[in-house]
């Protein structure tokens, strides 16, 4: 497999609607979906017996086991494999759970064919990717405030720290904010585990709610 191949796994309960997003993923030359799953259950059936993809794309609603289950399963399997979930404007309690859960981006169902095969590669290169629309700020006072309790060491992020927060938080991958800084991507990667433990977040995901909530990029 030539190295420039980003493979995929999609979850999508709909057959016609599956077919077509494989369609649309594989105009990109680059993408080749690896395998197609039904629901949450039957993914977690052939990620057993399949090889390990870049990403996966999964609907957040679907029989048996939606797209939050899945997500749930799979990280407390220890399987960190980037997911994209697909959703709707409607759908912000489900969008924050599925945040909690580990999805580590969010398209809508409507997206153009640019910012689909934009948004999976972002998230696959390790970037967080979420609409606006989702980002709203009443959607994200829904967020329990245990989860968002503000540690001490949160108001001593540096300039450079916030800098790349901001990055984060607008879906750059470590080596695209490595270039944006002018810092190397092994010292990146350092930033962001120090941004992380100092805002006690378990992840890129949870660092962006929590910095939005706390309006530390205003």
């Amino acid at each position: 497999m030539a190295k420039s191949e980003l493979t995929i796994g999609l979850v999508e309960d709909q057959a016609l609607i599956r077919a077509g997003i494989i369609s649309l993923l594989e105009l990109h030359t680059d993408f080749t979906v690896v395998w197609q799953a039904a629901d949450g259950e039957q993914a977690l059936e052939l990620m057993a017996g399949q090889q390990s993809v870049d990403i996966i794309i999964s609907d957040i609603r679907m029989p048996r086991m939606g797209g939050i289950e899945f997500v749930q399963q799979l990280r407390a399997a220890g399987n960190n494999t980037p997911v994209l979930m697909l959703t709707t404007f409607d759908e912000h309690d489900l969008f924050l759970r599925a945040l909690r859960a580990g999805a580590n981006g969010f398209l809508l169902k409507d997206v153009s064919l640019e910012k689909l095969h934009s948004g999976v590669a972002k998230v696959a290169a390790g970037g967080f990717l979420a609409e606006p629309e989702l980002l709203q700020a009443e959607a994200l006072q829904r967020i329990d405030d245990q989860q968002l309790s503000r540690p001490l060491f949160a108001d001593q992020l540096s300039d450079k720290e916030l800098q790349i927060l901001r990055y984060i938080t607008a879906g750059f991958s470590n080596k695209e904010i490595a270039e944006a800084v002018h810092l190397s991507e092994g010292t990146v990667k350092n930033r962001i585990s120090t941004i992380l433990q100092k805002m006690d977040a378990r992840d890129r995901t949870q660092a962006v709610i929590k910095a939005l909530r706390w309006g530390l990029l205003n």
